[in-house]
């Protein structure tokens, strides 16, 4: 059996349809009035679940070592993805020069591995709410990573939308939180959240090129390998390697663990991917920076986060900045 997707020729994003099977037996399903906004419904779908992914990530953090919890995540969406490859009609060794399969596992080390496991840290350090305003540095990282190695030209509205992004996030560590995290504490989980974004950033910048004739599938499995072969080099290494085991084994927090990873590391890169193939990059990449504000959300009505006037004023400016930077 087979599944495809596709779009009209015209290239308008209004006969998305999937075909099932082969021959006479196929069968084509169509989504009515959903269609011309298939695209959209998918990234905002991947939005929400990407930040319904964080919340989880953040309780099964207060159990499971950042390393194992980003190893766990990653191997489970290499396992998810080979399947989801096979049904729809893709591959994993294709016909490509051993370089841009290294690109791959390079991008994929420093994007996913790494980037993750910094993610991590700063999640259990500063918390859902507050790294709803950190992740919307990815976009002017991106810009500028762009504008240096791409040779992409910056709009000043971009310019003022990165200024106005990287504002929000000092105005968030003016937050003061002495009774939880002390402000040194609160500037390096900031910091580490950075390092998340800027190697995340760094990941995709590097193929870009490859990204733009490569099947997108294909793309993320590899770099998905690649983070784990990194994350697998470094637990080998790491000196508290059997507690870190230890704390993915457990099932204190085993629940949100298997969610937060299905939610996180699977479901949300598959709609990811569906949003970007049915409809324009840019609208794609703005609804799912939404994740932000549903971030923000969850985290107040499940995790009890504090609502302050600092962190409403970064969540924002944080989001009027991404919306210069990528429509500017």
């Amino acid at each position: 059996m087979t599944i495809r997707a596709g779009v009209a020729a015209s290239g308008e994003h209004t006969s998305t349809r999937f075909v099932v099977g082969s021959g006479s037996g196929r069968k084509v399903w169509r989504l009515g009035a959903f269609e011309p906004h298939f695209g959209e419904i998918l990234a905002l779908l991947c939005a929400v679940t990407w930040a319904a992914a964080v919340i989880l990530f953040k309780k099964s953090g207060e159990a499971v070592h950042p390393l194992g919890l980003n190893l766990f995540k990653n191997v489970l969406a290499v396992v998810l993805f080979l399947p989801t490859m096979w049904i729809l009609g893709g591959t994993l060794w294709r016909a490509a020069p051993l370089g841009e399969y290294g690109l791959l596992l390079f991008s994929g080390a420093l994007g996913i591995g790494l980037a993750d496991t910094f993610y991590f840290k700063s999640l259990n350090t500063v918390g859902a709410g507050m790294m709803s305003i950190v992740g919307c540095l990815y976009s002017p990282f991106i810009i500028a990573l762009s504008v240096l190695f791409l040779g992409e030209s910056l709009s000043w509205w971009q310019l003022v939308g990165a200024f106005v992004i990287v504002s929000a996030v000092l105005i968030a560590t003016l937050e003061r939180r002495a009774k939880t995290v002390d402000r040194p504490t609160l500037i390096k989980g900031f910091l580490y959240g950075a390092l998340a974004q800027a190697a995340n950033a760094c990941g995709i910048v590097m193929i870009k090129p490859l990204l733009d004739r490569s099947p997108l599938l294909w793309v993320t499995e590899v770099r998905l390998i690649g983070g784990v072969a990194v994350l697998l080099l470094v637990l080998l290494i790491h000196p508290a390697r059997r507690m870190i085991v230890r704390s993915v084994r457990s099932r204190q927090r085993w629940v949100y663990t298997l969610t937060g990873s299905l939610m996180g590391g699977y479901l949300a890169m598959v709609l990811w991917l569906g949003g970007m193939k049915y409809t324009q990059a840019s609208i794609a990449a703005a609804l799912n920076q939404t994740a932000s504000i549903f971030m923000f959300i969850f985290a107040v009505f499940f995790l009890k986060e504090p609502v302050t006037k600092y962190r409403l004023i970064g969540i924002a400016l944080a989001i009027g900045g991404v919306m210069l930077v990528t429509f500017g």
